[in-house]
């Protein structure tokens, strides 16, 4: 068990390399056609790019399938894949792109960061140019921006009431 609960662990880690490169070289890449649609704006619910999550749906589901009779490594990995497919649901399309209005603002240096790098990848519409393309990690250099626009607001919110 305790063996399971490391592999899925290993996987979940793992999975943030996977992601960074499936979209800088794939959804970047020759999937561009379904990609675009996530760089576009748009009013309506779903978009092209959606595709993405049945895949790794599929793959977690599959590994949980030839993982389970009896339970195998390949059970743990499909835990590890739906565990990063959960973060990723909550992280990106709820937080980030806000699909669902669940959070608020947030004074988190980390949540700040992720979202200031997530808009500059977004700031390029074409399928090359852009930066930042993990999700979890983030480069140091936006924590710096993201804490600097922490300390800049809570400066202007000096001596003011908040309820």
């Amino acid at each position: 068990m305790l063996t399971g609960i490391g592999i899925m662990i290993l996987t979940f880690v793992a999975m943030e390399g996977v992601a960074w490169a499936m979209h800088k070289y794939v959804l970047h890449g020759f999937m561009w056609f379904l990609h675009k649609s996530h760089h576009t704006r748009h009013n309506h619910a779903f978009e092209w790019n959606d595709l993405f999550f049945a895949y790794y749906g599929t793959l977690a589901m599959l590994f949980f399938i030839f993982g389970s009779d009896p339970i195998d490594y390949r059970f743990w990995v499909g835990a590890g894949i739906t565990l990063y497919g959960v973060a990723y649901f909550l992280i990106h399309d709820v937080f980030i792109h806000r699909r669902m209005k669940l959070f608020g603002k947030t004074s988190n240096v980390y949540l700040k960061a992720l979202n200031i790098a997530h808009k500059v990848h977004h700031s390029k519409e074409e399928k090359h140019g852009a930066a930042s393309y993990g999700m979890l990690w983030v480069s140091p250099k936006y924590f710096r921006l993201a804490y600097k626009g922490i300390k800049k607001q809570q400066g202007t919110n000096r001596g003011s009431l908040h309820y």
